[in-house]
């Protein structure tokens, strides 16, 4: 990757963890990590141009059909393709669909830009996780196949002990908090050949762990607020981003005061 690398344009595609759920920003929108990335890649380029076309709850069969050709379409220096952990979370997956989704996705979209980036995405420690750790090694074998085959990029964020601490996570175990997405977008603005500012990498202070009646606490909130909406929506097969549009569906110059 050549150090010091200029990019014109960025488009980021993807699902909620693209969409920058759960950086909160004060009007009630969320930020996120390819908003942050997007802000430093225009501090450094006049006319520099932006579109995320991420949705939350997404799985790689929508992105490869909904928001893969329309990345392609726009010619960008830079894509970002994350997707298919959602679908490692499903009670039952075909993880060979998954693989055709994201293969189809990343041919599609590699020639389309300069440079293509593709993630291995972070997963919070807990028994969630060891559930599923099968599946998403599995997604991410895939990944590092298509990208040596594709000449892509790839952030290994599941490799950084420090993005497994539960205290980079939300309360709702899903989505990092504010920390995690500035050290994602720090990640893959060095992946990018950029000029470090942080070492992402950074382990969090150790610290006491929460009592037994804490932890107790956090879960029953946990299940209540998070988990039975999410069991919820998928007995009836509904999902959080149903009717949602992308969060900034054009490739525009840089200029939403929100997302600086």
């Amino acid at each position: 990757m050549e150090m010091n690398a200029s990019y014109t344009s960025f488009v980021a595609v993807g699902d909620s963890f693209t969409e920058g759920m759960s950086d909160l920003l004060p009007d009630g929108s969320y930020r996120g990590w390819a908003d942050l990335l997007a802000a430093r890649l225009a501090a450094r380029e006049p006319g520099f141009r932006y579109a995320n076309l991420a949705v939350r709850g997404k799985l790689i069969g929508q992105i490869a059909q909904d928001q893969a050709p329309v990345a392609a379409a726009m010619g960008a220096d830079v894509i970002t393709l994350v997707g298919g952990l959602n679908d490692t979370l499903r009670p039952k997956v075909d993880m060979s669909m998954v693989r055709d989704h994201l293969e189809a996705s990343v041919e599609l979209l590699a020639p389309s830009c300069k440079q293509l980036v593709l993630m291995r995405s972070p997963g919070r420690n807990g028994p969630v996780m060891e559930r599923f750790r099968p599946r998403m090694e599995q997604l991410f074998a895939t990944i590092d196949e298509l990208a040596a085959k594709h000449g892509a990029l790839v952030v290994d964020l599941y490799g950084a002990p420090v993005l497994a601490d539960p205290r980079m996570w939300d309360v709702d175990r899903l989505h990092l908090t504010a920390e995690g997405h500035r050290r994602v977008a720090e990640a893959v603005w060095q992946t990018l050949g950029l000029p470090a500012e942080l070492d992402w990498r950074t382990e969090l202070p150790l610290a006491e762990p929460p009592g037994w009646v804490v932890r107790r606490t956090q879960d029953l909130s946990f299940a209540r607020q998070h988990l039975l909406p999410w069991i919820g929506r998928r007995l009836t097969g509904r999902s959080s981003g149903d009717g949602r549009p992308a969060k900034r569906p054009e490739l525009q110059p840089y200029g939403d005061a929100s997302l600086s």
